[in-house]
Protein backbone atom coordinates (compact mmCIF):
# COMPACT_ATOMS: atom_id res chain seq x y z
CA UNK A 1 0.00 0.00 0.00
CA UNK A 2 0.91 3.54 -0.68
CA UNK A 3 0.52 6.37 1.93
CA UNK A 4 1.58 9.51 -0.45
CA UNK A 5 -1.20 10.98 -1.39
CA UNK A 6 0.78 13.50 -3.58
CA UNK A 7 -0.80 12.15 -6.66
CA UNK A 8 -3.93 13.64 -5.84
CA UNK A 9 -3.02 17.57 -5.99
CA UNK A 10 -2.98 17.16 -9.91
CA UNK A 11 -6.60 15.86 -9.97
CA UNK A 12 -7.40 19.25 -8.78
CA UNK A 13 -7.62 19.86 -13.00
CA UNK A 14 -9.80 17.27 -13.58
CA UNK A 15 -11.92 17.95 -10.86
CA UNK A 16 -12.27 22.15 -12.21
CA UNK A 17 -13.36 20.13 -15.14
CA UNK A 18 -15.84 18.43 -13.57
CA UNK A 19 -17.39 21.33 -11.50
CA UNK A 20 -17.21 23.46 -14.32
CA UNK A 21 -19.93 20.95 -15.99
CA UNK A 22 -22.12 20.65 -13.40
CA UNK A 23 -22.12 24.57 -12.85
CA UNK A 24 -23.35 24.69 -16.69
CA UNK A 25 -25.66 22.20 -16.18
CA UNK A 26 -27.73 23.33 -13.34
CA UNK A 27 -27.54 26.99 -14.67
CA UNK A 28 -30.56 26.90 -16.37
CA UNK A 29 -29.73 27.74 -19.95
CA UNK A 30 -27.62 30.41 -21.45
CA UNK A 31 -28.72 33.61 -20.56
CA UNK A 32 -30.21 36.23 -23.19
CA UNK A 33 -28.58 38.19 -25.56
CA UNK A 34 -29.33 41.38 -24.55
CA UNK A 35 -29.01 42.70 -28.54
CA UNK A 36 -31.64 40.39 -29.14
CA UNK A 37 -33.95 40.72 -25.80
CA UNK A 38 -35.41 42.69 -23.94
CA UNK A 39 -34.57 43.82 -20.41
CA UNK A 40 -37.65 42.47 -19.43
CA UNK A 41 -37.12 39.13 -21.01
CA UNK A 42 -33.55 39.38 -19.37
CA UNK A 43 -35.07 40.26 -15.96
CA UNK A 44 -37.91 37.48 -16.36
CA UNK A 45 -35.12 34.89 -17.27
CA UNK A 46 -32.87 35.67 -13.86
CA UNK A 47 -36.18 35.73 -11.63
CA UNK A 48 -37.06 32.09 -13.39
CA UNK A 49 -33.50 30.60 -12.88
CA UNK A 50 -32.74 31.90 -9.55
CA UNK A 51 -31.80 29.35 -7.63
CA UNK A 52 -29.85 27.54 -10.25
CA UNK A 53 -27.74 30.08 -11.55
CA UNK A 54 -26.70 31.36 -7.83
CA UNK A 55 -25.63 27.34 -7.44
CA UNK A 56 -23.75 27.92 -10.58
CA UNK A 57 -22.17 31.27 -9.95
CA UNK A 58 -21.29 29.48 -6.33
CA UNK A 59 -19.89 26.30 -8.28
CA UNK A 60 -17.99 28.67 -10.78
CA UNK A 61 -16.24 30.16 -7.77
CA UNK A 62 -14.94 26.33 -6.27
CA UNK A 63 -13.81 26.15 -10.01
CA UNK A 64 -11.66 29.39 -9.76
CA UNK A 65 -10.12 27.97 -6.79
CA UNK A 66 -9.29 24.09 -8.48
CA UNK A 67 -7.90 25.72 -11.05
CA UNK A 68 -4.94 27.87 -9.57
CA UNK A 69 -4.44 24.91 -7.56
CA UNK A 70 -3.94 22.53 -10.56
CA UNK A 71 -1.77 25.68 -11.98
CA UNK A 72 0.41 25.69 -9.10
CA UNK A 73 1.15 21.96 -9.41
CA UNK A 74 1.53 22.21 -13.07
CA UNK A 75 4.11 25.28 -12.73
CA UNK A 76 6.03 22.75 -10.45
CA UNK A 77 6.22 19.84 -12.96
CA UNK A 78 6.95 22.33 -15.69
CA UNK A 79 9.51 24.31 -13.39
CA UNK A 80 11.49 21.07 -12.50
CA UNK A 81 12.03 20.24 -16.36
CA UNK A 82 13.24 23.62 -17.03
CA UNK A 83 15.92 24.33 -14.75
CA UNK A 84 16.16 27.37 -12.31
CA UNK A 85 15.58 30.63 -14.25
CA UNK A 86 12.48 29.27 -16.65
CA UNK A 87 9.98 31.93 -16.97
CA UNK A 88 7.42 29.87 -19.11
CA UNK A 89 6.36 27.57 -16.56
CA UNK A 90 5.30 30.92 -14.48
CA UNK A 91 3.75 32.39 -17.45
CA UNK A 92 1.29 29.40 -17.77
CA UNK A 93 0.42 29.55 -14.16
CA UNK A 94 -0.11 33.29 -15.19
CA UNK A 95 -2.53 32.86 -17.87
CA UNK A 96 -4.24 30.20 -15.56
CA UNK A 97 -4.72 32.79 -12.70
CA UNK A 98 -6.22 34.88 -15.47
CA UNK A 99 -8.84 32.58 -16.48
CA UNK A 100 -9.64 32.19 -13.17
CA UNK A 101 -9.99 35.47 -12.63
CA UNK A 102 -12.44 36.04 -15.49
CA UNK A 103 -14.31 33.43 -14.50
CA UNK A 104 -14.73 34.82 -10.99
CA UNK A 105 -16.11 38.27 -12.62
CA UNK A 106 -18.58 36.29 -14.91
CA UNK A 107 -19.52 34.88 -11.80
CA UNK A 108 -19.91 38.63 -10.02
CA UNK A 109 -21.77 39.70 -12.67
CA UNK A 110 -24.29 36.78 -12.23
CA UNK A 111 -24.79 37.12 -8.72
CA UNK A 112 -25.76 41.03 -9.38
CA UNK A 113 -28.11 39.99 -12.17
CA UNK A 114 -29.93 37.59 -9.85
CA UNK A 115 -30.28 40.02 -6.85
CA UNK A 116 -30.78 43.14 -8.72
CA UNK A 117 -32.62 42.73 -12.09
CA UNK A 118 -35.98 43.36 -10.06
CA UNK A 119 -34.79 46.41 -8.32
CA UNK A 120 -32.78 48.49 -10.87
CA UNK A 121 -33.45 50.40 -13.92
CA UNK A 122 -33.93 47.89 -17.18
CA UNK A 123 -31.12 50.22 -18.93
CA UNK A 124 -29.00 48.75 -16.14
CA UNK A 125 -30.16 44.91 -16.29
CA UNK A 126 -29.36 45.47 -19.99
CA UNK A 127 -26.06 46.98 -19.42
CA UNK A 128 -25.00 44.41 -17.20
CA UNK A 129 -26.38 41.28 -19.48
CA UNK A 130 -24.45 42.92 -22.12
CA UNK A 131 -21.36 43.28 -19.74
CA UNK A 132 -21.65 39.72 -19.10
CA UNK A 133 -22.27 38.68 -22.83
CA UNK A 134 -18.84 40.17 -23.61
CA UNK A 135 -16.53 39.95 -20.57
CA UNK A 136 -14.39 37.35 -22.51
CA UNK A 137 -11.27 39.50 -23.04
CA UNK A 138 -9.74 37.58 -19.53
CA UNK A 139 -10.55 34.41 -21.01
CA UNK A 140 -8.36 35.24 -24.26
CA UNK A 141 -5.52 36.46 -22.53
CA UNK A 142 -5.38 33.71 -20.12
CA UNK A 143 -6.04 31.07 -22.28
CA UNK A 144 -3.45 32.00 -24.95
CA UNK A 145 -0.72 32.69 -22.19
CA UNK A 146 -1.02 29.71 -20.57
CA UNK A 147 -1.68 27.32 -24.10
CA UNK A 148 1.56 29.21 -25.42
CA UNK A 149 3.67 29.16 -22.15
CA UNK A 150 3.02 25.80 -21.97
CA UNK A 151 3.71 24.10 -25.37
CA UNK A 152 7.16 26.03 -26.03
CA UNK A 153 7.62 24.51 -22.28
CA UNK A 154 6.71 21.15 -23.16
CA UNK A 155 8.83 21.29 -26.70
CA UNK A 156 11.88 22.88 -25.56
CA UNK A 157 12.01 21.13 -22.05
CA UNK A 158 10.01 17.85 -22.97
CA UNK A 159 7.79 17.95 -19.24
CA UNK A 160 5.18 16.30 -20.74
CA UNK A 161 4.70 14.40 -23.55
CA UNK A 162 5.89 16.44 -27.12
CA UNK A 163 2.24 16.05 -28.88
CA UNK A 164 0.53 18.07 -25.62
CA UNK A 165 2.86 20.87 -26.19
CA UNK A 166 2.19 20.99 -30.23
CA UNK A 167 -1.58 20.77 -29.67
CA UNK A 168 -1.17 23.52 -27.57
CA UNK A 169 1.04 25.35 -29.43
CA UNK A 170 -1.71 25.20 -32.08
CA UNK A 171 -4.68 26.24 -29.85
CA UNK A 172 -2.42 29.45 -28.89
CA UNK A 173 -1.85 31.16 -31.97
CA UNK A 174 -5.59 30.56 -32.96
CA UNK A 175 -6.71 32.13 -29.54
CA UNK A 176 -7.81 35.62 -31.09
CA UNK A 177 -8.96 34.36 -33.78
CA UNK A 178 -12.79 34.43 -34.78
CA UNK A 179 -12.81 30.58 -33.70
CA UNK A 180 -11.13 31.32 -30.78
CA UNK A 181 -13.74 29.67 -28.76
CA UNK A 182 -11.82 26.33 -29.97
CA UNK A 183 -8.92 27.34 -28.39
CA UNK A 184 -10.88 27.69 -24.78
CA UNK A 185 -12.35 24.27 -25.14
CA UNK A 186 -9.18 22.96 -26.26
CA UNK A 187 -7.07 24.34 -23.40
CA UNK A 188 -9.96 23.03 -21.27
CA UNK A 189 -9.33 19.38 -22.37
CA UNK A 190 -5.70 19.52 -22.11
CA UNK A 191 -6.05 20.60 -18.04
CA UNK A 192 -8.53 17.47 -18.11
CA UNK A 193 -5.30 15.54 -19.87
CA UNK A 194 -2.40 16.60 -17.92
CA UNK A 195 -4.32 16.10 -14.98
CA UNK A 196 -4.83 13.12 -15.64
CA UNK A 197 -1.43 11.90 -16.91
CA UNK A 198 0.46 14.17 -14.02
CA UNK A 199 -1.69 12.24 -11.34
CA UNK A 200 -0.90 8.89 -12.80
CA UNK A 201 2.65 9.43 -13.24
CA UNK A 202 2.64 10.60 -8.99
CA UNK A 203 0.90 7.43 -8.61
CA UNK A 204 3.55 5.30 -10.03
CA UNK A 205 6.79 7.44 -8.38
CA UNK A 206 4.89 7.20 -5.12
CA UNK A 207 7.14 5.15 -2.49
CA UNK A 208 5.46 2.40 -0.81
CA UNK A 209 4.07 2.57 2.73
CA UNK A 210 6.26 1.78 5.76
CA UNK A 211 5.71 -1.75 6.84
Amino acid sequence: MRNDRSWLAPLTGLAFLLVAIVAIAVSGGESPDPTDSSAREIIDFYADNEDGQIISAMLAAVACTLLVFFGATLRQVLRRAEGEGGTLSTVAFAGLVIVAVGLAIDATITFALVETADDIEPSAVQALSALYTNDFVPFIVGVQLFLLALGISVLRHGALPKWIGWIAVVLGVIAITPIGFASLLGAVALVAVISVILAMRSRAAAPPAAA
